[in-house]
């Protein structure tokens, strides 16, 4: 073992030697200092950081918005809905685009694409406008993380050393983190400039990101040795019928447009039918069915498929931790979303005053994520996070118009704990579980488990609030919240795959 591991390292040195002076000198600033040095990081952080800040940091506009359009919390929720249905589906297709043409070519063009959406969004004349910039933003920023790990592969390659496990903590860290102060920097923007604020600071974000990455990432070295690079370190390592044998060890190996397509078309479809739990359209899970059926049997043929279903077949532990991922994070953008639009429409509190009120669970997921992170065990702080998130639940389907302040803070404190604790077990379990050549198709399928469980929860504040967030919507919410937190801790405590972690 020993013996191969050096020999890997030895071709791999060999390769970003093969690489010449031509890339070294196209390698730009961020790399002459013996790799990942903080300039080549920092666009790499700005960029990853805008999908999980977008997808939170909405919540405590969603009333503003309604009110600006005559609308309420039913078609709101098409403003959460649409990014996630987006994102689901582009991270893993603007992943394998990076490796395809390159990283820091798909890491620019998202950023363009997320300065569009955000003059679109702040310049928007009715609510449709706005939808269409929730779906170029989600697309835009899904190139940021996808492109960001695959600017660190190549960097290792370069260098000849795999990439230090504090970058990659940093990089996770950005996701986390952003996510969890969305609400509070939300409510501060709306009330400071008003709800169009939350699509237009896009742009500056975007535009520094763009330039820093115009200047500190180095050039796309050439796909085809890139390939042959790949080929030679996955196909030592890759058993026999995995993604990455199949294909070759080749990183571009295919698009597979067909299953991308159906997997889009199924999700839409199912996202129709979720969203109207009030008026269901039963007719859509014909459709449903029939496109996730072609999926299934089309994945299982292809040389080369968009989702790994064999190696999610044999791999039971990664399933069900996906599996926990989705229902978590479900009950998580419950509160993210519903609670929020309750604390302004239930309770009567500014967008300003309900960004403060979430400030507890700001603060307790930043926290909490970094504890996690440095947390051996995953079975003990998946467990505690599904407790809270339970106690969490119940408190929600008690609270009311009298309910004390410091109460309501406790419900933020009861939900940003689980955040913290949940994203980066979850994480590490998804490293652990997942096949070494197969990662990052699985980091991408553990992004989209949470947007399906994202989407499920705005269709379920939908379905309970109606046209405005009151307190039986609430109760009723946190009810149906209770009892997946229940199932949330069954799952975690019966799987022996965590026990063994513990």
């Amino acid at each position: 073992m020993r013996g191969r591991t050096t020999d890997l390292r030895t071709r791999s040195a060999q390769a970003a030697g093969a690489a010449g002076p031509a890339q070294a000198r196209s390698a730009g600033p961020g790399t002459r200092d013996g790799g990942f040095s903080a300039r080549l990081t920092a666009p790499l952080l700005l960029g990853s950081l805008l999908n999980p800040l977008n997808t939170t940091m909405i919540s405590t506009a969603l009333v503003a918005i309604g009110h600006a359009f005559g609308i309420g919390a039913a078609q709101t929720a098409w403003l959460i809905s649409v990014l996630y249905l987006a994102s689901a589906v582009a991270q893993p297709v603007l992943g394998r685009l990076a490796d395809v043409l390159g990283p820091r070519r798909v890491f620019l063009a998202g950023l363009v694409v997320v300065v569009a959406s955000g003059l679109v969004g702040a310049l928007a004349p009715t609510f449709g406008w706005l939808v269409v910039s929730r779906l170029l933003l989600g697309i835009g920023t899904s190139a940021a993380y996808p492109a960001a790990m695959s600017v660190l592969r190549d960097e290792s390659r370069r260098i000849g050393r795999a990439t230090p496990r504090p970058v990659l903590a940093r990089l996770s860290f950005a996701a986390l983190g952003s996510a969890a102060v969305g609400p509070t920097l939300g409510g501060l923007l709306v009330t400071a400039v008003g709800w169009r604020g939350i699509f237009a600071v896009n742009v500056p974000v975007a535009l520094i990101a763009f330039v820093s990455a115009l200047f500190w990432i180095p050039a796309d070295p050439p796909r085809t040795a890139s390939a042959r690079t790949g080929a030679a370190a996955a196909g030592a390592a890759a058993p026999a019928g995995s993604a990455a044998s199949r294909a070759g060890g080749r990183p571009g190996a295919a698009m597979d447009p067909l299953g991308i397509g159906l997997f889009s078309t199924a999700l839409t479809v199912l996202v129709f039918f979720l969203l109207d739990l009030a008026h269901p359209m039963w007719w859509l899970l014909a459709p449903f069915a029939v496109l996730s059926s072609a999926l299934v049997a089309w994945q299982l043929r292809c040389a080369h498929p968009f989702i790994d279903l064999r190696m999610l077949a044999r791999n039971t532990a990664l399933a069900r931790t996906y599996l926990r991922h989705g229902v978590g994070y479900l009950l998580i953008y419950c509160v993210m979303y519903g609670y929020t639009q309750w604390l302004e429409e239930g309770r009567g509190f500014s967008s300003g005053h309900t960004g403060l009120l979430m400030l507890p669970m700001s603060v307790c997921a930043l926290v909490c994520s970094l504890l996690g992170a440095r947390t051996k065990g995953i079975r003990a702080p998946l467990t505690v996070g599904s407790i809270l998130l339970t106690i969490g639940a119940g408190i929600l389907s008690l609270v009311g118009g009298a309910t004390p302040l410091v109460v309501l803070l406790l419900v933020g404190a009861c939900f940003g704990i689980p955040q913290g604790l949940i994203g980066t077990s979850n994480q590490a379990a998804v490293q652990s579980q997942a096949p070494a050549q197969d990662i990052g198709a699985a980091a991408g399928l553990q992004r989209t488990a949470q947007y399906i469980g994202a989407i499920t929860a705005s269709s379920l504040i939908a379905l309970a609030y109606g046209q405005r967030a009151n307190d039986a919507g609430l109760h009723l919410m946190g009810m149906a919240a209770g009892v997946l937190g229940v199932l949330l801790i069954v799952l975690t405590v019966t799987d022996r795959a965590l026990r063994r972690r513990s």
